[in-house]
């Protein structure tokens, strides 16, 4: 870590939870850790997937953002309900800049918002009929519709609605799929949970029903991809690449995906796993029942991008192998353009990283090849897996923090000085008044895409927009407003 040894992290560490009761600050510090290379498994320095301190500020989802938000929004060719009040709906609605190619309204629904709208009446009541007679209309106004998921809200596991027997009574009614998806918020510790309920209902209520058809012509060279969200255009930019090296890309999901490209995945030669967090359940489940391999990949960054395009290859024959190699030899004068340009005005450059899902670590390479250091990084609701993984990716004494306080957070960023923080919205408006170059690191800050050789041209320049914007000349960070203000009084 620049600056800082492993000693001195630690004693950060320890400062910074001085302020909390003694209990608090026992279950905390076991949140906090200095990376360590000699250690293999990371439950052996940080817990992680554990219930928030009660009254510490947290910037953790809960299950229904897991599945609705993540995984099953971004299909674009059903109809998602937000079964319970409006207001979860409406917060989940459009918000990840999911793209996809269609007429929304007509054979597309991603980013309208689809409610029962719970009332005083329905909790006393119960909401099954409603959601009957809801599932009727949207039938009714939408009829291009593939299928419907319901969404519960926390209400709905609370007074015990039989979604599952309305569901099976419209899918008799219509023949579509319609899937229950019980992740109501209050369940387990974050969205984490949702993610997992959610790839258990694809399991169980979509992912067989083609199984017993043959119309479909596969090939040798029929791969998809998994955890890919688009957002921005990422899984585009990435299947241009995969689809250059000649392999045949059948399904992605969720992002731009269908429901018919998830009824194919299981005829696909290998699975492609983009964020591991979000959907390493269904490809292991993939692999037991239809002995799929997968692998995860990262196209954030040429050297990662590299790594993963030939680690793919190996999957295949050689004519794959060979495409591969073409694939990295036509895209690098471009990319090596890039890094001319931009890596001399962020050379030596520290970045902090606070964010969920698979970015606390896969977008470190890409920092790297433009030559700046990620030195702190952790997840908001990774599991040990995760981290497992991210020990590997950061240097020797780094700092590693998982579901960070916001206290500790703003402490731990006045005290290592990074130079550029990625984290969420929640963050992003705090470190800005603070003077702190900022990317909103969740939907790239309405930018995009990150991913494969078109989206590092573009992350490349937000980086150093962002950095080297003259706006900072006219905030001053905490940890240079007494010399400041010293300056000034000399004067």
């Amino acid at each position: 870590m620049s600056n800082m040894t492993r000693e001195e992290t630690q004693s950060l560490i320890e400062e910074v939870l001085e302020v909390y009761p003694e209990k608090a600050k026992k279950i905390r510090e076991a949140h906090l850790t200095v990376n360590d290379h000699t250690i293999e498994q990371s439950k052996k320095c940080i817990k992680s997937n554990r219930k928030s301190v009660p009254g510490a500020m947290t910037i953790r989802g809960c299950a229904y953002a897991g599945s609705k938000g993540v995984v099953w929004g971004p299909i674009k060719d059903m109809i998602h309900v937000s079964h319970g009040p409006v207001g979860c709906g409406q917060y989940s609605r459009a918000g990840r800049r999911n793209y996809y190619v269609g007429t929304t309204g007509i054979n597309t629904y991603g980013t309208m918002n689809f409610t029962s709208d719970f009332q005083e009446k329905d909790i006393v009541f119960g909401g099954d009929k409603k959601l009957a007679k809801l599932l009727q209309e949207v039938e009714t106004l939408f009829p291009l519709n593939k299928g419907t998921t319901i969404q519960s809200e926390c209400p709905i596991g609370l007074i015990g609605d039989d979604i599952e027997a309305v569901a099976k009574a419209q899918n008799k009614e219509t023949g579509k799929t319609i899937v229950p998806v019980r992740c109501e918020g209050f369940r387990g510790v974050s969205q984490s949970l949702g993610h997992h309920i959610a790839n258990d209902a694809v399991r169980d209520w979509a992912l067989d029903k083609r199984d017993n058809d043959d119309t479909f012509v596969t090939t040798d060279y029929d791969v998809a991809i998994l955890g890919d969200y688009n957002i921005g255009g990422d899984a585009w930019a990435s299947r241009i690449l995969l689809e250059e090296m000649g392999l045949r890309v059948v399904a992605q999901w969720s992002g731009d995906g269908s429901i018919s490209e998830m009824e194919l995945t299981p005829k696909v030669k290998l699975n492609l796993l983009h964020c591991y967090r979000s959907m390493n359940y269904i490809s292991r489940h993939m692999e037991e029942k239809y002995g799929i391999p997968w692998m995860e990949y990262n196209f954030f960054g040429p050297t990662k991008i590299e790594e993963s395009l030939r680690k793919i290859a190996e999957f295949f024959d050689d004519s794959i192998k060979e495409g591969a190699e073409r694939v990295i030899a036509k895209y690098k004068a471009e990319y090596q353009a890039v890094i001319d340009k931009y890596r001399p005005r962020l050379e030596g450059k520290k970045v902090m990283l606070y964010i969920g899902g698979l970015r606390p670590r896969h977008v470190i390479g890409a920092y790297e090849d433009l030559g700046m250091e990620v030195v702190g990084t952790g997840y908001e609701f990774g599991h040990n897996d995760d981290y497992d993984r991210t020990i590997k990716e950061v240097g020797d004494a780094t700092l590693i923090y998982d579901d960070v306080t916001g206290y500790e957070f703003e402490e731990f960023v006045k005290k290592v000085k990074p130079d550029l923080i990625g984290s969420g919205v929640k963050e992003k408006y705090i470190f800005q008044k603070m003077g702190i170059p900022f990317r909103q690191m969740h939907s790239w800050d309405y930018s995009g895409p990150y991913h494969g050789y078109d989206g590092f041209a573009i992350f490349a320049r937000d980086m150093d927009m962002t950095l080297n914007n003259p706006c900072w000349d006219n905030l001053t960070p905490p940890w240079h407003k007494d010399s400041k203000a010293e300056a000034i009084a000399a004067e």
